[in-house]
Order: structure tokens, then sequence, then C-alpha cells
């Protein structure tokens, strides 16, 4: 494990150009299994994630070469040898379950398991993914594993699943493609990272409709073709810097943002007193803001901030906003309607001074500007809550340790590096 050591109590200024999506190049590495033809990723974050997944693509016979000073990724599975493969997935990556489809469509038959089902933020289940295959015409036996079969072809089907689900809607994206027939799911998943998936499925001559939307249909296709695509900037590293501008007096401008995604996030920001601007593709936060709860028009109700799936308020962005609300003249009520183990860390902000009351797995309230002091906390394997931690350590005086905080390095290729060109005294230890 390592700790990140923080002198903080200084404005952190200048410019940075975010990371490529690390929910974006997942599952486009992933779907890149679906051709023998090459594909070329440009813009591709050097995250622990990726590299498992290369990893992974060259013990089964895949030639991948990966040039990460520059970010341009270039994979072929002409080579993939099904033979080398005994079951195993990559180890200790929750999204290795973007791997079913794909590995289904190839394979034909694969074992999936069972405690590849949970993460710190709570149990994320197996069921949607299988209910997916089941319908597109995959079989499925339960031992002790539980392994799926494929004859052929995925079918063309209709499904309506329970709720919205990100991995699920990608999966069945990637199935359905070259499926037989016309596939269509509703209540599907919309965030920018499904939004990129799709666009490389089309790129690759998927049939889609419905990008951005909660339906999707696609007709499937009996070949799909290589070619070249650029990772999009990460949405969520773009609000991480511009919340650490914020909580520090400090102003700070991201470049390459698609400005089309900001709007409720925008005003996420605003509730907390802290002002966007967007100049072309360059978001800023300028200095010397007052962070102030807002007042809400109903006075008779706590001004809060939702997290659910897309188009709601990002739930991986929560602590963002939540360390920006413990700075905050105000109180403020945070509602993550996904993850029970989402505010699992909260008594992490307390050893700060922090007044923060959890109500239940879902809902917190923070009282914010009360008393800080610089201390010592444990981040969990949350990457933005370690965030988090680390913003409230950047705002005060003194000499603070978030120990455990590489989870962050599973998204943030150069976390450290870029918060030292905005001014932080900061390292790994």
């Amino acid at each position: 494990m390592t700790d990140l050591i923080v002198n903080g109590g200084k404005p952190l200024s200048g410019t940075i150009t975010p990371s490529g999506n690390k929910n974006s190049i997942l599952p486009i590495l992933c779907v890149t299994l679906l051709t023998d033809e090459t594909v070329t990723l440009r813009n591709v974050p050097n995250i622990t994630d990726v590299e498992k997944l290369v990893a992974f693509f060259l013990e089964q016979g895949s030639k991948v070469t990966w040039k990460r000073a520059t970010g341009v990724l270039k994979v072929c599975h002409k080579t993939f040898a099904a033979s080398h493969l005994n079951g195993e997935l990559p180890d200790g990556m929750r999204s290795a379950v973007l791997l079913f489809a794909p590995l289904l469509q190839r394979m034909k038959k694969i074992r999936i398991p069972l405690n590849a089902k949970g993460c710190s933020l709570g149990i994320r289940e197996l069921d949607p993914h299988l209910d997916i295959f089941a319908k597109l015409g995959a079989r499925i036996s339960k031992r002790k594993d539980v392994t799926l079969t494929l004859k052929d072809r995925f079918r063309g089907a209709r499904h309506w699943p329970d709720y919205m689900s990100v991995t699920t809607t990608e999966n069945f994206a990637m199935a359905a493609a070259l499926a037989e027939g016309k596939s269509v799911l509703l209540n599907a998943a919309s965030e920018p990272h499904v939004q990129d998936l799709c666009a490389v499925l089309v790129g690759m001559g998927a049939k889609i409709e419905g990008l951005g939307t909660s339906q999707i249909s696609v007709t499937g296709v009996k070949k799909l073709r290589g070619g070249t695509f650029t990772i999009s900037s990460d949405h969520h590293e773009v609000v991480t810097f511009l919340a650490l501008g914020a909580i520090t007096g400090g102003e700070v401008r991201v470049k390459n943002c698609q400005t089309h995604h900001y709007d409720l996030i925008d005003r996420a920001f605003a509730k907390l007193g802290v002002k966007i601007e967007h100049q072309g593709t360059t978001a800023i936060v300028r200095k010397n803001q007052k962070l102030t709860v807002a007042t809400p028009f109903t006075t008779n109700l706590l001004p809060r901030i939702e997290a659910a799936p897309w188009p709601y308020f990002p739930v991986d962005l929560l602590p963002c906003m939540i360390a920006l609300s413990v700075k905050a003249e105000g109180s403020m009520m945070f509602w993550n309607k996904v993850y029970e183990g989402g505010f699992n860390w909260a008594p992490e902000l307390v050893k700060f001074g922090a007044h923060v009351v959890v109500n239940d797995p879902h809902r917190i309230i923070v009282f914010g500007d009360s008393p800080l002091h610089p201390t010592t906390v444990e981040a969990p394997y949350i990457i933005r809550a370690a965030v988090a931690l680390y913003m409230i350590a950047a705002s005060i005086s003194g000499r603070s340790v978030v120990k455990n905080a590489d989870t962050i390095k599973r998204a943030h290729p150069y976390f450290v590096e870029n918060l030292q060109s905005l001014g932080a005294e900061v390292e790994w230890r």
C-alpha cells in the first residue's frame, strides 16, 4: 500500500490536461475481442486496470503494443488462443465482467467464478448479466461456478432489466452487435462511457440506435472490423481538479472537456457556491470563490445533491462534492441512490474535525465550516473517496497523511504529478 503525504493550505492553480476515461477504455478494450482486425486506441490512460487487461490478452496469445508515453495502444486478437484460458479472469478488477460477452462470443463456452460480484461500495450482482445472456440465447448452468455456453451466435431479443446498470448495458451492446436479428434493451444505462463504447462499436460496423437514451436497439451484423479510436477525456478527473481548485481557493483550468456533459455537474458546484466557466472545451474554476451552500426556495427542505444513474448527478463524483461541503458555510444532504457502502468512509472525515451525520447507508448530512485540523486518515478502496480525503487535507494548513491511497492510481495515472504542477506539496510514500 502507498500513502499520500500532504502539506496543505496552499491554493492550487494552473492548467490540467485530463487522462482518457477509465470507464471508457476498459469496455472498449474488451470489445476489441469481437474482431480479428487490428484496433488502434489513442489517449489510453496508463492505469492498473488497463495493465491487467493487456496482460490478460498477451497471456492468450493476442498481439498488443502500448506506447505509454504517447497513450497509443494497438491490439490484434487474430492469434488469440482459447486453449490458453482456463476460466481465469483478471484478478481484483470488477470490470472483468465486461469480458463475459466477447469471450462467450469468441469461445462459445466460459466459466464464471461466483466470487466475482462485489467491491468496497457494496454488492454488485451477476444476475443482470446472466439475464441478458440467457435472453440472447446463451445456456446457463450452475454448479460450483456458472458456465455459459453459446451455440453459434447470440439471438436477437427484447429485454427490460430491473434497473439501469452500466456494465450490463455494455455487455448487452457487445453481445447484440454480432447477434442474429434485432435486440432492444429498455431501461438502458446512458452514461458518457456507455455512449463511448457504443460509438466505438458503430465505428467497427455495428448498427446501434438510441445512443445516450434509456432504450437502445441493436441490429446484429455478421462481422466487426478494426479501426482507430480516441478515448474521451475522463469527466471524473475534470471535476476532481476543478473541485481541488475550488476547495483550496486557487484557479484551475481543465482542457479537453465535453461541455455537453456538464450542465448538471455545474449546478451541483453552484449549490456549494462554486461557479464553473466554460471557454470552448476548457472548464475553469476562478480563484477565491466563497464556499457557501445555496438556500433552496423550498426552505423546509435541506439543500441536497442526489446521485443516481445518468442523467442524474454521477454517483462516483459525490465524494468530491462532500469534500467541498465540509469547507462550505451551511448544511447539505447527500443521497447516494446506488451503493449501500458509498458512505462507509464518512468517519474518516470526522478525524479532520468535520461534522458529518450518517442517516442511513444511502444518506448523510454535512454541517459545513467546522474547525478543521491536519491528521492521518485511512482511504477506502473507493477511488473518489480517497481523492476527497486528499481534497480536505490539501485545504488545511499543516501535514496530513492519507494512508492506502494508491487506489487513486486506478483512475489517475499522474495524480501527484498533476497536483505538483498546480503547486501542491504532496508525494507518494
